[in-house]
């Protein structure tokens, strides 16, 4: 099993302020080499909310150490991947709903010098990227809605969790198996227990009372 990594989302951060956002994230997480954050990417299309572009992610990149966790809430993912990946995107993840070509479009990621991920949302089945699993680096199972922070955990999704990593011991895959959606330090041990190994936490993170103690009681998982 991965060691375990918390990947906090700089949407909870300040927006007038990101790099401060990133700049906690980077004194806080520990081993530094698993130090990573999600940057949500959303256009008013796919989820109902906008965040912010390829501009934002560049501004950022120059001043952190950070593994940058990028997840594409986009219609059209495969038109926006090369302006991610040249802004310094170190993981580019593509939600499997939309229509277009999800094989053709992980390929270019890697080939733009990216890992690459594939997402589901809540309501699709973990059939639905089976085929893909040979070619990430990444799963990402939404365990909300996507489209706003702070929505409550859905605990139907456990059982994809487990279904998801089941098929990654028997077929000895290395994906990460992440999740994203109303982790705090009470479900983020169910997510753990179920084969998650990559946690996203945005208003959990940025609302602790103590960050740093929030980082490693998930780090010690």
């Amino acid at each position: 099993m991965h060691k375990p990594i918390l990947a906090p989302s700089i949407l909870a951060a300040d927006h007038a302020n990101l790099a401060a956002g990133t700049a906690v994230v980077e004194n806080l997480v520990r081993p530094q080499e698993l130090a990573w954050v999600h940057l949500d990417i959303m256009d008013g299309h796919f989820v109902p909310n906008f965040s912010f572009g390829p501009q934002t992610v560049a501004a950022l990149r120059p001043n952190s150490r950070l593994f940058f966790d990028t997840h594409l809430m986009l219609d059209e993912p495969h038109r926006y991947i090369e302006p991610f990946a040249k802004a310094g995107a170190d993981l580019i993840s593509i939600h499997i709903e939309p229509q277009y070509d999800h094989a053709g479009t992980l390929a270019r990621i890697r080939e733009l010098g990216c890992q690459c991920g594939i997402v589901l949302n809540p309501g699709t089945p973990a059939t639905a990227i089976e085929p893909l699993l040979t070619q990430v680096d990444l799963v990402l199972a939404m365990t909300v809605q996507p489209g706003f922070g702070g929505q409550s955990f859905r605990r139907d999704v456990l059982p994809k969790i487990t279904q998801i990593d089941t098929w990654r011991r028997e077929r000895g895959l290395g994906f990460r198996l992440e999740v994203d959606g109303g982790i705090d330090l009470n479900t983020v041990v169910e997510c753990r227990a179920a084969g998650a190994d990559t946690f996203v936490a945005g208003t959990s993170f940025f609302n602790a009372a103590d960050r740093a103690a929030f980082a490693e009681k998930i780090s010690a998982l």
